[in-house]
């Protein structure tokens, strides 16, 4: 009888772990795909964000959760057991480098999606123009954190864990790609937070990031991307007479980066 109540309480604590870290992974879940979530939803913000021409504080509501939470989870024990729970489930020899290559994921949708017969906002200059301003204020913005936090990364590699630069990086392409596309379809525009939510699973997947330092991330990408996009700097720039081709693309190997080519 002792055996069988023992196994019974084994087997309730098994369970209750297996719940519980399901629990944690759900709600990674939900606030990595806050965005995606919301732009889905007709609430008044995001209509906002379809429908407006004029950047408001609106457009900021779900970047500004996502970079608080990921201030207020940073060096709690909360963020330590994600981490772990992370590695249990997908193992401790887990390791993938397609997130080095899916954060441009976005940029392949932003320059091919008039090939598929959708209207982007921008021609291929000024869309490059958006990509290399937001990229470049999002990578000052990552970088100065990153030395002013100095936070261990889970892998224990370095102290540039806070924020994610490659969420970061993923998110600003995704919402460049979103205000190109948002009036020509919204299911293609918002695709680009699908592949940049995996991004950052896959950045604390293979223990470079903890889960603050994805969301950080994911809200600074959020924000600089959608101002710059609403801004659009050089917007009045034009090459010439002829017809100028521009475009960004990832630059990987040691070192990983954005590349810039135009010609007339």
């Amino acid at each position: 009888m002792l055996q069988v109540n023992m196994a019974i309480i084994l087997l309730a604590q098994t369970s209750l772990f297996k719940l519980f870290t399901m629990k944690r992974i759900i709600i990674i879940a939900i606030l990595l795909l806050l965005s995606i979530k919301g732009i889905s939803q007709k609430t008044d913000s995001i209509s906002l964000l379809i429908k407006e021409e004029k950047l408001t504080y609106k457009q900021f509501v779900i970047p500004t959760i996502l970079i608080t939470g990921g201030l207020l989870m940073k060096n709690t024990p909360m963020n330590t057991n994600l981490q772990s729970d992370f590695r249990k489930v997908l193992g401790e020899d887990f390791h993938n480098k397609i997130d080095n290559y899916l954060q441009y994921e976005a940029v392949l949708q932003i320059y091919g999606g008039r090939y598929l017969g959708l209207k982007p906002k921008h021609d291929a200059l000024h869309q490059t123009i958006n990509l290399a301003v937001s990229n470049a204020i999002m990578g000052g913005i990552v970088t100065s954190m990153k030395f002013s936090f100095k936070e261990l990364r889970p892998d224990r590699t370095d102290e540039l864990s806070f924020p994610s630069g490659h969420t970061a990086t993923a998110f600003t392409n995704a919402s460049v790609l979103f205000y190109e596309y948002k009036d020509a379809n919204i299911w293609y525009a918002s695709s680009g937070y699908l592949f940049a939510a995996a991004t950052g699973f896959l950045r604390i997947a293979n223990n470079k990031h903890f889960t603050s330092d994805v969301l950080a991330g994911a809200g600074i990408g959020t924000a600089v991307g959608l101002a710059v996009s609403y801004w659009s700097p050089f917007k009045s720039l034009t090459l010439g007479k002829n017809k100028t081709h521009a475009f960004i693309y990832p630059q990987i190997g040691t070192n990983y980066g954005i590349g810039l080519l135009i010609k007339n």
